[in-house]
């Protein structure tokens, strides 16, 4: 029994040996090209960490610059916070400059808001659809501002489109029963009471605890109502 286990003994280390001699030959086959593929990923990776490092400096240097146009906006002096006060910059600049970092698209959103603010649809439009990150509460509310846009231009259509889309965007009962609410009140002004009780409907189903909610009731019954007629 003992010679048994030996003579196992050895043929398994014979076989791991011969594996092993095919996997040393087929690395100094193969030598050459494994070098590449090593200096091509350490490429890549320093690459990636360059990067990384530029963007986040980017976004440093955009932080350093809004503040002043945060200001200006919260005191809803919507020109110095698009355009700045000669001394420091606004929106529109840190968005020219800074458009592809987080701090940029912050103040594309702030832009679109401040032109939404001052009644210039089509400009409030073209900023608000630059701010394409997921915040759980902005990326709703640019979508929703959108939407605002539209019904302000006559454009019901796309008002309704773009309130879906903040509904549904990171759906949470802070941001969705406000744009249901809205939705539906765009569908009864196109006359599509079906559609307006559909929103109103799903406000009540999928938020029956907001604030919205306690008051849809009323707007059922009358879309019910006119779908009788």
């Amino acid at each position: 029994m003992a010679k048994q286990n030996t003579k196992q003994g050895d043929e398994r280390l014979e076989n791991v040996e011969e594996a092993l001699s095919k996997t040393e030959l087929w690395i100094e086959e193969h030598q050459k090209t494994l070098w590449i593929i090593l200096i091509a990923l350490l490429i890549i990776a320093f690459g990636i960490f360059g990067i990384t490092k530029y963007k986040q400096k980017r976004n440093e240097k955009a932080s350093a610059l809004i503040f002043k146009a945060e200001q200006y906006f919260e005191k809803e002096q919507y020109d110095n916070a698009l355009n700045g006060d000669g001394n420091n910059v606004g929106f529109l600049d840190i968005v020219k400059q800074y458009g592809s970092t987080k701090t940029g698209k912050l103040a594309a959103y702030y832009a679109g808001i401040s032109y939404l603010k001052q009644g210039n649809y089509n400009e409030a439009i073209n900023y608000l659809k630059k701010y394409t990150t997921d915040d759980e509460v902005l990326a709703p509310m640019a979508l929703g501002a959108i939407g605002d846009c539209y019904l302000e231009l006559g454009d019901q259509q796309n008002a309704v489109s773009y309130y879906n889309k903040a509904a549904s965007k990171n759906a949470t009962s802070f941001t969705s029963p406000m744009f249901l609410v809205k939705e539906g009140m765009t569908y009864e002004i196109m006359g599509n009471y079906a559609k307006a009780l559909e929103a109103y409907k799903t406000l009540k189903k999928n938020f029956p605890m907001s604030n919205e909610a306690f008051e849809i009731s009323k707007n059922i019954a009358n879309m019910e109502e006119k779908m009788k007629h």
